[in-house]
């Protein structure tokens, strides 16, 4: 007798009946987490809450290391974050304020697309042809302000006049879609979330490289993100609060922490 052969592999029509179950299930679950948010957009405008920006990017944060941490066989770091990135963006379109303004130096293009993989789709977005001009519609209820870093404007300067104004988000969020091109800034409180960089500026008339020895003297690993106007911006290993002695002894008479984001997801 021989023996028996190895299983039959699903034929091709009985996965696309299952792919097609399974669009109705995932429909189901996001018609109602969708409805949940409209819920809790409801209970906020009863509190009188209803103009509070809803973003929280800590708790985001949150949601998705901890999907990305279970166990998975083929969706891919990038599918689970666009994914989870619109139903966000949806939900916090429908509990408040909530628009998107960027300007994108020489590739407004690039700009667009880190935004909307950051944001979503749901949430109103604005073109801006000067930095400054982004950046004041982010002080607007519900605005946040998404701006490339481009060798000549040191935009990033002007929020350490404008404390209410904070980076909260380093895009992209992946490390597998590019380099640090951008960053997010609005009127939210920034969290710690466990494994973060923070950003700081100095006008110190040393080089970039001196800087970072006297960071790293004082055991803050700190590197030059980006040079413009007399201002140099670096980027802190860790979560810094703005009253750190470290930084106060760093080179510079006029230095700050303009805010902090969470390191790379897929890192």
């Amino acid at each position: 007798m021989s023996a028996p052969g190895p299983e039959a592999a699903p034929s091709l029509e009985s996965v696309r009946q299952r792919i097609d179950t399974l669009d109705g299930e995932l429909l189901r679950l996001l018609d109602e987490r969708a409805s949940l948010a409209r819920i809790v957009a409801a209970a906020k405008h009863a509190r009188g809450e209803g103009d509070r920006f809803a973003l929280r990017p800590a708790r985001e944060t949150a949601i998705l290391r901890r999907l990305l941490a279970e166990d998975r066989q083929a969706a891919s770091p990038g599918l689970v974050v666009r994914v989870w990135r619109e139903m966000i963006g949806d939900s916090l379109s429908v509990q408040g304020p909530f628009h998107i303004n960027v300007w994108g130096g020489r590739d407004p293009g690039r700009a667009v697309e880190l935004a909307r993989h950051r944001f979503g789709a749901a949430p109103p977005l604005r073109q801006f042809a000067k930095a400054e001009d982004t950046i004041a519609a982010a002080r607007e209820a519900g605005g946040v302000a998404v701006c490339a870093l481009t060798q000549d404007s040191a935009w990033w300067g002007r929020l350490l006049a404008e404390p209410q104004l904070k980076v909260f988000a380093a895009l992209p969020c992946l490390a597998a879609w590019g380099p640090m091109s951008a960053l997010a800034v609005a009127a939210v409180d920034v969290e710690p979330t466990g494994d973060d960089r923070t950003f700081w500026v100095t006008d110190a008339p040393v080089s970039a490289a001196a800087v970072e020895e006297a960071l790293g003297r004082d055991g803050v690993a700190g590197e030059l993100v980006i040079e413009a106007g007399g201002l140099k911006l670096f980027v802190l290993a860790g979560f810094y609060q703005a009253d750190d002695a470290r930084l106060a002894r760093a080179p510079g008479r006029l230095s700050g922490i303009i805010g902090a984001a969470p390191s790379p997801l897929d890192v």
